[in-house]
């Protein structure tokens, strides 16, 4: 009687672990741009508003086409659409490395990555929780959710290692070889399963209506928009911001940027965890609230530390890096929740590609407001980018409460 559940739940944690770790593999052409942004600004001479695109640019396609490709998912197998989106990652990231010279080619791929990870992120979830019931269901969203911050965490640390020793081409091609990786995981550790001929059609997949009825869905999705605002402007910045903050500090660059954001995101998976497990004990929207509150305070607080010693400030940003990433598996785990078993593949398309107008938003609103007040070389202006992002992320949780209200009325 209890070897059959014993057997089941090896399995489970077995599926969890290749998965976690085939989406650490598809996540390293993603910040690889980023940990090298001071570099791209001088060498192709961009402003803050051309860095700003081409770091958002990646998100607006995601955007765009997560909205098709994880809804499919309530029809079609999607180990189907995450093996495609794999292929497409490797295909976006060789072409980095090979074809881009500049500002519209590197758009161009960017875009294209944008689209590898709509195919890989959230229909890899699906893929996992289809394959889950239960406790194991919600845990594995929580670690899932996580391991974008481990792939982010290393995306940033090649490629600012890379960059001290090697062309920059070589981090992307690394990107590439890591998604072939990923693409050769997920074919061994899923099983193939059959789509859902008669139940939903490709047609009914990409009906939309259920979920924007769902005020509790929506409220979430809600939180998750401005949580990616605040996370990819966070994300896209922050190598740039300590570059500018730690210029002239004493014992500054005895710690590079892109080492310090490593530690950083890496914390981002426990935070993350942690946030998920606090939201099941203490009540998912009480904490919610709360770490998005911190975190908005926090953005301010960051934005005008430039001048502290070199130990504070990294500190303070360890910190809120911390909090940025608190809230993102139980917002994830509370719009899957809140979603019927029926519509659970629309429903997360739907919290996807809205969820990241903010991620498309955040590195562009940021890099504006950073370029009215001054640019990169101003302090005032960094004050004014990071405060900006913290009233942002507010509007969360305020419309998260006023449709949680709208429910009960």
């Amino acid at each position: 009687m209890t070897t059959k559940p014993l057997l089941q739940e090896k399995s489970s944690i077995r599926i969890i672990f290749w998965i976690c770790i085939a989406e650490i593999l598809t996540m390293q052409g993603v910040f690889t741009f980023s940990s090298m942004l001071p570099f791209f600004l001088a060498e192709w001479k961009l402003d803050s508003i051309d860095a700003g695109w081409i770091s958002g640019i990646y998100y607006g396609s995601y955007m765009i086409s997560v909205m098709i490709l994880v809804s499919l998912t309530d029809w079609i197998d999607a180990k189907k659409i995450y093996i495609t989106g794999v292929l497409i990652t490797l295909i976006s990231c060789i072409g980095f490395a090979l074809f881009v010279e500049g500002y519209w080619s590197a758009m161009l791929f960017r875009a294209l990555g944008g689209i590898g990870l709509a195919g890989t992120y959230m229909p890899g979830l699906k893929a996992l929780t289809d394959r889950l019931s239960g406790t194991s269901r919600v845990r594995a969203t929580s670690f899932y959710t996580s391991s974008f911050g481990v792939g982010s965490a290393l995306s940033f640390l090649i490629g600012g290692s890379i960059l001290k020793w090697f062309p920059w081409q070589i981090a992307f091609w690394i990107a590439g070889l890591c998604a072939l990786l990923a693409l050769l995981i997920v074919s061994k550790v899923f099983e193939n399963r059959p789509n859902r001929v008669g139940s939903r059609s490709g047609l009914r997949s990409l009906d939309f209506r259920p979920v924007i009825r769902n005020s509790n869905v929506m409220g979430w999705i809600a939180c998750y928009t401005t949580h990616n605002y605040e996370l990819f402007a966070f994300r896209s910045w922050i190598v740039v911001y300590l570059t500018f903050a730690l210029t002239g500090v004493t014992g500054g660059f005895l710690i590079q940027p892109t080492n310090i954001i490593f530690f950083g995101v890496l914390l981002g998976m426990p935070s993350s965890v942690i946030g998920n497990e606090l939201a099941m004990r203490y009540g998912r929207i009480r904490v919610v609230v709360s770490i998005m509150c911190l975190s908005a305070v926090l953005a301010i607080v960051v934005g005008n530390s430039i001048g502290l010693s070199a130990p504070l400030l990294i500190a303070l940003v360890l910190v809120y890096g911390c909090f940025v990433t608190g809230d993102s598996a139980s917002i994830t785990t509370g719009a899957i929740e809140s979603a019927s078993e029926g519509n659970r593949g629309v429903t997360m398309a739907v919290h996807s590609s809205i969820g990241f107008i903010g991620s498309f938003l955040g590195p562009i609103g940021f890099g504006l407001v950073l370029n009215t007040f001054g640019g990169h070389n101003s302090s005032e202006a960094w004050f004014w980018a990071f405060s900006s992002t913290g009233f942002v992320l507010l509007l969360g949780p305020i419309l998260l409460l006023i449709l949680r209200t709208v429910k009960k009325t």
